[in-house]
């Protein structure tokens, strides 16, 4: 597959990509949710981070239904085939909305995978629903309090996520994003993968393109906008409050040893917050997307893990 970069996405790209895997919606939080969907078994939920959508975990799909898991990648709120709402973009309420996709897929848990932002919202909805979440992968993640705590004290990991100060501005993050057909999408993901890894040209209009659809660059970037602007309102303190709790799930922390976005040393300190077998992996040579920079890596250490900590 591959696209013009010179045509308007909007018109010419469909976020539901074909594969080994079938495409459907589903409610959820008074929402509607896209999904791609593979295999049968125990439910893993995997759930992308930023600037992507459910694509990204095309090689944990495949891997995971082979395995025999039922695996389903998951278009976050404001993103890809999922409907555009006007607001609820807090880490709450979107930790709900992957709560709410695992009721509607009929299991009564799941294993969540999360990725940057989506693992972010992974640790929330553990800590909120634990019920609900079996198992946690976190990847390029950090503990909400812990990612808090260093954006406020840390200058190293405040440098590293200089791209969120940026995006507090009205409007004129979206209208960077647009420019130039995405092209700061594609950058940032050559960018923020390990030195010597650069994702292939189709993989770069892919995720251009999809942050091209309607509202997606605006929609995508509000989590930021809280998660900043929320820093010392009542809001932010209670959710801050919320999270800490701790967590009575199986634990598997990934990340890649080159993160230039969120530091190693940031996430290392989510281990404070769980209370369960806790597993710390860091890959090296590996930057932000280890699920794509290295997928036989990380498919064999997620699969040898779900089948230990079963």
């Amino acid at each position: 597959m591959a696209f013009d970069p010179a045509v308007s996405s909007t018109d010419t790209f469909d976020p539901r990509i074909e594969g080994p895997w079938t495409h459907r919606d589903v409610a959820a939080n008074g929402a509607r949710f896209h999904i791609a969907e593979a295999g049968e078994g125990p439910l893993v939920l995997l759930v992308h981070g930023w600037p992507q959508f459910w694509w990204a975990w095309r090689h944990q799909l495949t891997a995971l239904a082979d395995a025999g898991y039922r695996a389903v990648a998951v278009d976050l709120r404001g993103v890809g085939g999922s409907d555009r709402t006007p607001r609820g973009y807090d880490p709450s309420n979107m930790a709900l909305d992957l709560t709410g996709v695992i009721r509607s897929l009929g299991a009564q848990d799941a294993t969540l995978v999360g990725h940057d932002w989506g693992g972010f919202l992974a640790w929330t909805a553990a800590a909120m629903r634990p019920a609900l979440v079996r198992r946690l992968v976190a990847v390029s993640s950090a503990h909400p309090r812990r990612f808090r705590r260093a954006l406020l004290t840390d200058r190293r990991q405040i440098m590293a996520a200089e791209h969120l100060l940026g995006f507090q501005r009205p409007w004129v993050p979206e209208r960077q994003l647009a420019a130039d057909d995405a092209a700061l999408v594609g950058q940032y993901l050559t960018e923020w993968s390990a030195p010597g890894h650069e994702p292939d040209k189709e993989e770069l209009l892919t995720y251009r393109h999809a942050i091209m659809l309607s509202n997606s660059r605006h929609c995508s970037i509000e989590p930021y906008r809280w998660l900043m602007r929320s820093m010392g309102r009542p809001d932010g303190l209670q959710f801050s409050r919320r999270m800490n709790r701790t967590l009575h799930v199986p634990t598997l922390h990934v990340h890649g040893a080159d993160d230039p976005v969120l530091l190693a040393g940031t996430a290392a300190g989510s281990a404070a917050y769980v209370d369960a077998p806790y597993t710390w992996r860091v890959l090296d040579g590996v930057g932000h997307y280890p699920h794509e920079e290295t997928p036989e890596t990380f498919n064999e250490l997620l699969l040898g893990w779900l089948k230990e900590s079963a």
